[in-house]
């Protein structure tokens, strides 16, 4: 019951480069998530902010403009989900609804020293929904 083993030099060493490899790997999915989660959740997060908005601007009491309170609205949700100040915001009356449009986009890092950007765009259209439109 003699086992032989053989010891090849070139196999020697394989593992260190192979959890070298799977680190950086690691590494690089880490760094792109912890620059692409938050944009991303700001995104969904002022979406939510939209649709709260046109919903408010439709419980208006006659008297204030429905155009500048969901405006006003939308500036406040975008300073607090740091969106660019540069998007383009538009706020219109349709028929007996508000509708609301922001689009921007936002350049993520996705890989470390600024080898690859990635652009988030964001393009959403929010009108209300539900018991307020009914006649």
């Amino acid at each position: 019951m003699n086992k032989e083993t053989r010891n090849n030099n070139s196999e020697q060493g394989s593992a260190k480069v192979k959890l070298a490899v799977v680190l950086s790997i690691l590494f690089l999915l880490a760094h792109a998530g912890y620059n692409y989660i938050p944009v991303a959740y700001e995104g969904e997060n002022f979406k939510q902010e939209m649709q709260t908005a046109v919903v408010q601007g439709m419980a208006v009491p006659s008297g204030i403009t429905i155009n500048d309170m969901v405006k006003g609205k939308l500036q406040r949700a975008m300073a607090a989900n740091n969106i660019p100040p540069d998007a383009f915001v538009q706020v219109k009356q349709i028929n007996n609804s508000v509708q609301a449009q922001v689009a921007y986009t936002k350049q993520v890092n996705m890989l470390p020293f600024g080898i690859y950007k990635y652009n988030y765009q964001f393009n959403h259209i929010a009108t209300p929904t539900g018991f307020l439109l009914k006649p």
